[in-house]
């Protein structure tokens, strides 16, 4: 069966993860600081163990209004994403390759990031057209990783059988081995050239000429 549809992680595929890591390490304490009136290194102090008391495994670590009532910061979550807009960076090859792929593919964006922080960045990114859906894990389906069922959710939605969708994504459990389970032909980014393998790609462009071998060679040519 042919695949109609490409999935995309977020942060780490393709967009960089400088707008999430400032918003957490340093936009959230800063709020924090002011409204107790102490440093911002105490505050950070205060914040971080926070974070790690409510742990990974629970959705609300991903959820910017939870942390804003739980550390009584008001409501203006959005005007703190904002400020940081300009933060936000897709990697040198993501617009091409989304241009390229989107002419044959329908494109999608599925990521454990909350919708809160996808739709915010994606805009700021600039990327937000390529794709005619966006599912978060956190914020959809109520789970904090991508297990094999998350994408089959996904599938359903989409009304498509995992054969017909390839993903892409930097974690080698979460955007290769839970969406390769459910037979979607998936693959592990790893720009750092740590990890080998058949299923490994170091950018954006090789995942691409994977899907399209033929094309390996391409440079005007398009992907249509």
């Amino acid at each position: 069966m042919s695949i109609s549809t490409i999935s995309f992680d977020m942060n780490g595929t393709i967009t960089q993860g400088r707008f999430v890591d400032l918003v957490w390490g340093e936009g959230v304490p800063t709020l924090y600081a002011r409204s107790r009136g102490i440093p911002v290194d105490k505050a950070k102090e205060l914040v971080f163990r926070e974070y790690a008391e409510v742990g990974e495994q629970r959705t609300d670590w991903y959820d910017i209004r939870y942390w804003f009532k739980r550390f009584g910061l008001g409501e203006d979550w959005t005007g703190l994403l904002m400020s940081f807009r300009s933060e936000v960076a897709p990697f040198p090859e993501a617009v091409e390759v989304l241009e390229r792929m989107g002419k044959k593919y329908r494109l999608v964006v599925t990521s454990n990031a909350s919708r809160d922080f996808m739709d915010i960045e994606l805009a700021a990114a600039g990327l937000d057209g390529y794709f005619s859906s966006l599912f978060s894990c956190t914020s959809d389906f109520g789970e904090v990783k991508k297990t094999p069922e998350v994408y089959a959710r996904v599938c359903r939605a989409l009304s498509i059988s995992p054969e017909e969708m390839a993903h892409v994504g930097d974690h080698p459990l979460f955007d290769y081995t839970a969406p390769s389970q459910l037979g979607i032909r998936a693959f592990h980014l790893d720009r750092n050239g740590a990890v080998d393998g058949d299923f490994v790609v170091r950018d954006l462009k090789e995942f691409m000429s994977r899907i399209h071998p033929d094309r390996r060679q391409s440079g005007a040519k398009e992907v249509a």
